[in-house]
């Protein structure tokens, strides 16, 4: 953990400028796990295996390509054989996944990015090794899919790129299949964002990671420049922290 200043962004008609620091020990603190979330049952093994075998049986012989919007674009964990440039039309990423752990908690819930229907959405497409394809491909579903009450926000959507159009997994989120989901007002999110903290580290911390990683492949994202502009502003107001003599 760090106490040096990160900067948010903000945007200024199509160009893109710092917008001053925010200190990492403003969302950063020492939090303990405190197990799965309440009134979700943890995904089994088995249960992990069937969704695996849905998906390659879905996949057949092909290539197995998944669709990255957020942290998959600067945090795969998985050995990518290739990508490519993507614009998924009809969806748009949001902060709409209420959470309690890993980056918050039961008192201080907060929210993580997901994939929603209307819009669009640019981001990567990340092709699977085929060497390690089953194995990543397990660890991908483990990682993004923790709860077997969740199984459905996994599923194929057709992106476009630059030589076509291709499918590809993606995790997207669903009010009539997922109690997760919420349509979240952008100053209510920014409350969630810029309280929340984890195990894992902070939601604004998140936030940070993705807005600078958009910003660097030149993706603009309207609605998650709004969010940031926000949370920024919420975090500059908390009082500087005291660093111990």
């Amino acid at each position: 953990m760090t106490n040096s200043a990160h900067s948010l962004l903000t945007v200024a008609g199509d160009g893109i400028r710092s917008a001053g620091p925010v200190g990492s020990a403003r969302t950063l603190r020492a939090v303990e796990e405190e197990g799965p979330e309440p009134r979700w049952t943890p995904i089994s093994s088995d249960q992990l295996d069937g969704l695996l075998w849905r998906i390659e049986k879905e996949a057949g012989d092909g290539e197995i390509w998944v669709f990255a919007y957020g942290s998959l674009m600067w945090n795969p964990r998985f050995e990518i054989a290739a990508t490519d440039d993507a614009v998924a039309f009809g969806w748009h990423r949001a902060f709409s996944l209420r959470i309690e752990w890993l980056r918050a908690t039961s008192e201080a819930p907060g929210l993580m990015l997901a994939l929603r229907q209307g819009g669009s959405c640019s981001g990567l497409i990340l092709k699977l090794s085929h060497a390690t394809q089953r194995q990543d491909l397990r660890t991908l579903l483990g990682r993004e899919i923790r709860y077997a009450d969740v199984c459905d926000v996994v599923r194929w959507i057709t992106v476009r790129t630059q030589t076509g159009n291709r499918r590809a997994l993606a995790f997207w989120a669903c009010p009539r299949q997922s109690h997760l989901a919420e349509n979240v007002p952008l100053e209510e999110a920014a409350g969630l964002i810029a309280q929340a903290c984890g195990p894992a580290g902070s939601c604004a911390q998140y936030l940070q990671r993705t807005v600078l990683d958009l910003a660097e492949r030149r993706i603009f994202d309207r609605n998650l420049w709004q969010l940031q502009r926000i949370v920024a502003a919420k975090l500059q107001a908390l009082p500087a922290p005291i660093n111990p003599a």
